[in-house]
């Protein structure tokens, strides 16, 4: 793949928004002959309520494409950029947007945790486990997957701030895009954690 004319790099931010915005989720329950998902459990498009309301199988794929449509946009843009960090740290940013807010769906997407990981399997992989491992261990704890998802996405800042190099801080640029990602995914589980708050969340595997 050859690298993008500077003037055209900016085209790589509607393409980032356009890849993350794919409702996978919504895609796949539709062909298993499901209902919208959206009309359904919490409403969500995301792996989380697939798996509620259309089986494992389906929420496993659902979280394996969000995050890869993540991966791949910032591959894309790494590609086109010859490796700029801060090509890829913008494609990274638009794909969440996307997911989030896709333009198919009146901008109402899913929350952002699969595709927010993804984004940052290229640019700093280790911080990536980390968050896995935190959400795992939340979720070992206290089934609930909000949980799990709140304390990922909170602490993901910090695990690249820490990770990133040693006795080195991050470029300005990468510190803000994350923390922006971070701050977009928790806002949009405020439902959750006053749910979370109220002893009203729903555990996984477990119907309100």
């Amino acid at each position: 793949m050859t690298t993008l004319d500077p003037q055209y790099m900016p085209l790589l931010i509607p393409l980032a928004y356009l890849l993350g915005s794919i409702p996978f989720g919504l895609l796949i329950v539709k062909a298993r002959g499901g209902d919208d998902i959206r009309h359904s459990g919490s409403g969500n498009i995301g792996a989380a309520n697939v798996v509620r309301n259309a089986g494992y199988v389906a929420g496993l794929l659902t979280l394996i494409l969000d995050a890869g449509k993540g991966y791949a946009a910032v591959w894309i843009a790494m590609r086109l950029s010859h490796g700029s960090l801060r090509w890829m740290m913008a494609a990274a940013v638009a794909a969440v947007v996307g997911h989030i807010f896709p333009v198919w769906l009146g901008f109402r997407g899913g929350k952002g945790v699969a595709t927010g990981l993804g984004v940052f399997l290229l640019i700093q992989w280790e911080a990536v486990a980390a968050a896995v491992v935190l959400w795992i261990i939340v979720f070992i704890f206290w089934r609930y997957s909000s949980l799990a998802s709140v304390a990922a996405a909170a602490a993901l800042p910090l695990f690249i701030y820490v990770l990133y190099a040693p006795g080195h801080a991050p470029p300005d640029y990468m510190e803000f895009s994350t923390l922006f990602i971070s701050l977009l995914v928790l806002a949009k589980h405020r439902p959750n954690i006053e749910r979370l708050i109220a002893g009203e969340e729903n555990r996984m595997g477990k119907r309100k």
